[in-house]
């Protein structure tokens, strides 16, 4: 018989369903009317073992015990599900062919190969074994998946970077948390001072914006303005552009920071001719915004509804595995392969039954229209977020469900929408030598932005109209000569970062390459290289509230006492992303088969041992006695009369 292990309950009943009938429902298993047999696992059956499971005295807590570095890795069953554990191995006993159903990650790889392993199969069976690749749990397409299995030794590379994975953090957060908490106990702390991998470099991320924020004083830097006329008394106005004679007096953001040095510029310019050096005017076009990923589905939806990212997840998860309603959820991809083009008739007729809004949506729509969404060298193990062909009225979801499958839907119907076109003109006016701009952006035809105008992108919205504003420069050609009658000052001061809220943490996670600041890592990482994984990110933020190393003041995410005095104690290789950045790319390099698991754990363990070295001279001085978060008082300002 053939034996699919699932991932969990859900993904095993949408296979039953595709398999032939009658089925025979079994205390943790399905059989099938052709004699096939659905086991499910219920997430990861197994974990790795503690240290006490390798040497009794790992059990308590003890400085001179550290590293404490396995030399034979154990697994462990969890206590919870350890009874389907034994009905998975029961049932591979009797199995020809082994199919693994874990979801399309390394995580979902490794769950089940190693509940394979672990429960006796044979190295027949290993061998031989299959993968069915699910994304979409509605029936054609898992139909499809289960007619179109693969050799499961082709995702060998995924099991091992999964494994690299989690022996790294064992080894990394288990040495390091028992390290960091015996040096707190020894200043009166006493909570745990966790630190992982992943969790302590974003705990750092905000910290550091925090202090920043604190440190920050307002400089104040100045602009000109030149005020022109042409021949045919037409007036515009042109921002002045520094040379690079200026730059001793400007910033790193090329902001003028002398007063001196624009106001002689103002006195310079005051009646004087000018002369149009260059007149450009370019139709340019914007197309609609890729498909979402995990990630850009979460920071969307922090913007516009002030979710978490955990919620989003959760509310995913919940359209997917529930109501069948959107494909893979925790996918790192923006496009989809070439072959789900043909899909498009009935997934747009399902849109079309669910709500007017997104039925008039399909109205401007032309599905004929391939956009670069479609590509197949863009796709690896899973595909981005779209709906399904399944459709179900949006009464039938709770609140949350109808606005996260909304914006999912919307996102997939504007890549039929035209492109966003616009006319871009610019002008540059001389002085002498000093060069002036003057721009101008008029809308040619909305496209797809006539999806995204709705309440819930007014901010958005609000800045891409100063963009486009009501600024109509004259006509003039380069030569032309005009004049200026008077240069104009403008003051302006500089402003701190912000904090950072449940948007802008995701979107530094995933692109973190601008957060790195070794300069040897930073050329191996991408700008779209990130810090943990899609599937982990919303757990290990909310880890960090529950740890009370986090709090929310309103929607900016700020660090409480114990999280900043921890990351200002701590090396700044635990506390920066450079390190695990590096990991992130090294454990993508193993999936692809670059890099191999002995190369990367042994840079683990060597970088390990140097940690603990210089964590061994660290006091925790000024941890309060308790981990109870600092409560933050709300300074009031005074806002200026309008």
């Amino acid at each position: 018989m053939k034996l699919f292990i699932a991932e969990k309950p859900s993904l095993a009943r949408a296979i039953v369903d595709v398999l032939p009938k009658p089925h025979k429902k079994n205390d943790g298993y399905i059989e099938t009317g052709n004699g096939d047999v659905v086991t499910w696992c219920i997430g990861h059956l197994l974990e790795q073992a503690p240290p006490e499971d390798y040497d009794v005295k790992y059990k308590k807590w003890v400085v001179e015990h550290l590293p404490i570095i396995p030399t034979q890795w154990k697994l462990k069953p969890k206590l919870k599900t350890k009874k389907q554990l034994t009905v998975i191995k029961k049932l591979i006993k009797k199995a020809d062919v082994i199919v693994n159903s874990g979801d399309v990650d390394r995580e979902g790889q490794i769950l089940i190969d190693e509940a394979i392993s672990y429960n006796g199969a044979t190295k027949s069976q290993i061998d031989n074994a299959l993968r069915c690749l699910i994304t979409d749990m509605n029936f054609a397409a898992v139909q499809k998946a289960v007619n179109n299995l693969k050799p499961n030794k082709n995702y060998i590379p995924l099991a091992v970077s999964a494994l690299s994975r989690a022996r790294a953090d064992w080894l990394y957060g288990l040495n390091m948390t028992r390290l960091c908490t015996l040096q707190g106990q020894k200043s009166g702390y006493q909570g745990v001072l966790s630190i992982g991998r992943v969790q302590t470099p974003i705990l750092g991320l905000v910290v550091n914006r925090d202090i920043e924020i604190e440190n920050f004083t307002s400089k104040p830097f100045y602009e000109v303005l030149a005020h022109f006329t042409t021949k045919n008394g037409e007036q515009y106005q042109g921002k002045w552009k520094p040379s690079k004679a200026c730059e001793p007096y400007m910033d790193e953001e090329k902001r003028v920071l002398s007063i001196k040095l624009a106001q002689n510029v103002i006195n310079r310019i005051k009646d004087q001719p000018a002369t149009v050096e260059k007149v450009t005017q370019d139709k340019k076009q914007q197309p609609a915004p890729l498909l979402f990923s995990l990630s850009g589905l979460q920071i969307s939806a922090a913007k516009a509804f002030g979710m978490s990212a955990k919620q989003v997840l959760d509310v995913c998860q919940q359209l997917y595995e529930k109501h069948k309603l959107i494909t893979y959820p925790r996918s790192d991809c923006q496009y989809l392969p070439a072959e789900h083009f043909n899909d498009v008739p009935s997934v747009t007729s399902a849109l079309s039954k669910v709500s007017n809004k997104l039925s008039t949506m399909l109205k401007g729509a032309d599905l004929t229209k391939k956009s670069r969404a479609w590509n197949d060298k863009k796709v690896s193990a899973h595909h981005a977020i779209i709906p399904t062909a399944k459709s179900s009225p949006t009464g039938s979801l709770t609140n949350d469900e109808a606005k996260i499958y909304e914006m999912i839907a919307r996102q997939y119907i504007a890549q039929f929408y035209p492109n966003f076109e616009y006319m871009d003109k610019q002008i540059n006016t001389t002085i002498d030598s000093g060069l002036f701009i003057s721009k101008q952006k008029d809308i040619i035809n909305n496209g797809w932005k006539d999806l995204f105008t709705s309440a819930n992108n007014s901010v958005n919205k609000s800045k891409e109209n100063s963009e486009f504003s009501a600024i109509k420069l004259p006509n003039v050609i380069a030569g032309e000569s005009v004049h200026c009658s008077q240069g104009e000052l403008v003051e302006k001061n500089t402003s701190p970062p912000k904090y950072f809220t449940d948007a802008t943490i995701l979107g530094a996670l995933t692109g973190i390459a601008r957060y790195v600041t070794n300069p040897e890592i930073k050329k191996l990482l991408r700008d779209t290289d990130g810090l943990g994984t899609e599937a982990t990110r919303a757990g290990i933020i909310e880890l960090l509230f529950k740890r009370q190393f986090l709090i929310r003041q309103g929607k900016d995410i700020r660090a409480t006492e114990v999280g900043k005095k921890l990351i200002t104690s701590l090396p700044a290789q635990i506390s920066q992303p450079d390190m695990t950045a590096l990991w992130e790319s090294q454990l993508e390099s193993i999936s692809s088969q670059t890099l191999n698991y002995q190369s990367f754990i042994k840079g683990v363990e060597q970088n390990l041992q140097q940690l603990i070295v210089e964590v061994k001279d660290i006091v925790f001085t000024g941890l309060p006695k308790s981990n109870a978060p600092r409560k933050f008082t709300k300074k009031r300002s005074r806002k200026p009369k309008k």
